[in-house]
Order: C-alpha cells, then structure tokens, then sequence
C-alpha cells in the first residue's frame, strides 16, 4: 500500500510539468527570440558573469522592441494584459541597455535584468489564456 501511495505521489508531481509543456507550444518567433537572449544573458549574471548581459543589452532591448511590434497569438495570450507586459519589458530592457552603456554596477545590473527578466516570465505565464 505504502509503494501504491508513492507512485501515485510521483504521478502526480508530473501533472504540472506535462501540462506545462502542453501550453509551451507558441509559434510566436519573437518570443523564441527574445527568451534565447534573456536566457544567455540572465543565467550567466545569476552565477556572477555579467560579460554576457553586457555584450547583449543592446540585442536584448532590440529583440524586446521587436517582440512588441509582433502580432499576439490571441487564441493563447491575453491581448491586453500581453500587451501591457510587453510595453514593461521594453522599458525594462532599456533600462538595462542604458545601465551597460553607463557602466553601471554589477549590482545594478542584476536588480535590472532580474527586473526584466521577471516581465517577461509575466508574459509567458501570466498572459497566458486560461482554458
């Protein structure tokens, strides 16, 4: 019974993880785009190398401009909240190109990209219709 209730409890650990995989499947090329980016930049600043952010933090606020320009796949996100979310991440990353460009603390840095990369987890979780 013991062994029963185990396997029941590690199925079900699961369901979240499948279910999010389900409703990863955006074709929004942009969004691709731009998570490929913030992660190169993000990850590396997490473990204290901030020579990517730098080297990126004009791709990263260009890649921001361009996702908000694009067309929202409405039957996946909420238009408006996906739009407003986009409008924060845009200023965010500018934020952070502009911190980079004035040669900004390391510090600095990471409260802005953890900043912007929060936005953008926004869009892809919270935005997201709800079935």
């Amino acid at each position: 019974m013991k062994k029963a209730i185990q396997l029941a409890v590690i199925l079900m650990a699961f369901v979240p993880a499948v279910t999010f995989a389900q409703q990863s499947k955006v074709n929004w090329p942009q969004l691709k785009e731009f998570h490929t980016i913030m992660s190169a930049s993000f990850h590396p600043a997490e473990e204290g190398n901030f020579a990517p952010l730098k080297a990126n933090a004009e791709t990263l606020f260009n890649a921001a401009r361009t996702w908000q320009k694009s067309s929202i796949p409405e039957e996946q996100f909420k238009l408006k909240e996906t739009k407003d979310a986009l409008r924060r991440l845009v200023t965010d990353c500018s934020a952070v190109h502009k911190a980079v460009l004035s040669n900004r603390s390391d510090a600095d840095l990471m409260v802005l990209i953890t900043k912007a990369h929060d936005t953008f987890h926004t869009i892809v979780g919270a935005c997201r219709q709800q079935d």
